[in-house]
Order: structure tokens, then C-alpha cells, then sequence
């Protein structure tokens, strides 16, 4: 089930450098928000907070509150592997395990949490290639290395894996950035259809992709080099990109800022 997603007081280091600071807001479920703004703001490691992808990196914390719905993912004794279970996440560049076959690329997560059933993990996979509109293109080859795929159908494979493990949140870091047009129109779809069953968050530098795939739209922006990125504002994504309330925002989208 898709839950609800808030973010209280949230601040992000590397070491010492405090890369966002201060990010409130609550993102509903069954909804996609993009997080827009220059290069450097802080919107990736915000995204990367909300599965505890962020602390991965040596020398990394987070102080704050995240919690899906009640349920704070940085509590004392909760696993980190259950976070990301539950949030599952989707990469820049497509990452297909390059040694695995398309089937066992999509039940790898099934695998790790115990399932080994045939008769489960062939439905799985059925089910997790048709929500990623790619079972009618791949059904016949599922044998075949993963990394053999197109990018813009192994972006989906990796859509496929994530969802499979049927998390309730799936965080998408610039999904398309590395596809073709006709691919990222292809992912742009797909995404309109899993908000039915997913609270989706995207990380995107397309100003045209936010406007035309999300319901909200938050803006991060930095004072200058060296301080911690910030949330400037998130509203509607009509209101964002038509009535924004901070000038730096409507600098942003109108390019005279970024």
C-alpha cells in the first residue's frame, strides 16, 4: 500500500558539510512529486534520505524525522535493508545485473527476502515486466542477459526489479536523463500508471518532464556555493510552473537563474 511521506527538519552530511538543511514537507501517497533545481542543491541527497541510500556513503548522517506514514524509518533498530524493501529506488543510468538474465534480474530482490517457489517467482515476474510495459516485448527471451536490452527497456527492467518487491514508495534520481526521447515518453507513462499503486518521488533537471508527469513540485535552491541546499517552496505543479511564490523559483523555471 502506498503511504504517506514526511519529511521533518531534515539535514543531510558529508562529514562536516551539511549538504541540505531544514527540508519539511509531506508528500501524499499515490501521487508523484519532482524535486527540481540547479545542479548542486541538494535534491538528490534529499531523495536519498527518504530510503537511507544518503548514509551509504562513508562519513554520511542524517539528523531529523522521515517517516512513512507513523512509521519513522531512522528510529533505533530499524534495518536499513527494510527501509529500502519497503522504498524501492530507480537510478540515472539503467543498472541491470550485467551477468543475470532478464528473469533472474527481476526476481534477484524475491530471492534475497526468501521466495524460491518457481510457480511464485514466474508469477512475479509476469506481473512486475506487464507493470513495467515490458512483458509483451521481453516474454519470450527471459533467458537472455538483461544488459542485452535497449537503455530505455532496461531502465524499465529495473522499474520491474524494483516494484517487485512490491515496496509502498519508489524514488525515481533522473529516470530519463540518459534515454532517448521516445524512451522517456515510454517512462513518463509508465510512471502516470504506477501512481495508482505507488507514492512516487523524481529527481529531474527536465523542467518539461516535472510539469508534465507530476501532481507537486518542490524547487531546491542554494544562498551560494558552499551553504546547504534548501527546499524553497513545493506546491502544485500548475501553481509551481504559472504563480510561483518566490521570485527565485520563477527565476529558475524562467531560466534567468541556474
Amino acid at each position: 500500500m502506498a503511504k504517506q511521506i514526511t519529511l521533518e527538519n531534515v539535514n543531510a552530511y558529508y562529514g562536516g558539510f551539511r549538504a541540505i538543511a531544514d527540508i519539511s514537507t509531506t508528500i501524499q501517497p499515490k501521487s508523484i512529486t519532482a524535486f527540481i533545481g540547479p545542479s548542486g542543491c541538494g535534491k538528490s541527497t534529499a531523495l536519498r534520505t527518504i530510503n537511507r541510500m544518503h548514509e551509504v556513503i562513508p562519513g554520511a548522517r542524517v539528523e531529523g524525522s522521515i517517516r512513512l506514514d507513523d512509521d519513522d524509518v531512522y528510529a533505533s533498530g530499524v534495518d536499513p535493508v527494510d527501509v529500502r524493501r519497503n522504498v524501492g529506488m530507480v537510478f540515472q543510468r539503467p543498472n541491470p545485473f550485467p551477468t543475470m538474465s532478464i528473469y533472474e534480474n527481476v526476481v534477484a530482490g524475491l530471492r534475497l527476502n526468501g521466495v524460491k517457489r518457481r510457480p511464485a517467482l514466474d508469477e512475479k515476474v509476469e506481473r512486475s515486466l506487464r507493470g513495467a510495459n515490458l512483458w509483451n516485448e521481453v516474454k519470450d527471451r527471459l533467458d537472455k542477459p538483461g544488459a542485452g536490452l535497449s537503455g530505455g527497456q532496461q531502465q524499465r527492467l529495473c522499474i520491474a526489479r524494483a516494484i517487485a518487491v512490491e515496496p509502498q514508495v519508489l524514488l525515481m534520481d533522473e529516470p530519463c536523463s540518459a534515454l532517448d526521447p521516445i524512451s522517456t515518453l515510454a517512462i513518463e507513462d509508465l510512471m502516470m500508471e504506477l501512481k495508482d499503486q505507488y507514492t512516487i518521488v523524481i529527481v529531474t533537471h527536465n523542467m518539461q518532464q516535472a510539469a508534465r508527469v507530476s501532481d507537486r513540485t518542490g524547487f531546491f535552491s542554494i544562498e551560494k556555493t558552499g551553504e546547504p541546499g534548501r527546499l524553497v517552496e513545493i506546491d502544485d505543479t500548475p501553481k509551481i510552473f504559472s504563480n510561483p511564490r518566490e521570485k527565485r523559483t520563477e527565476d529558475y523555471i524562467t531560466g534567468r537563474f541556474g
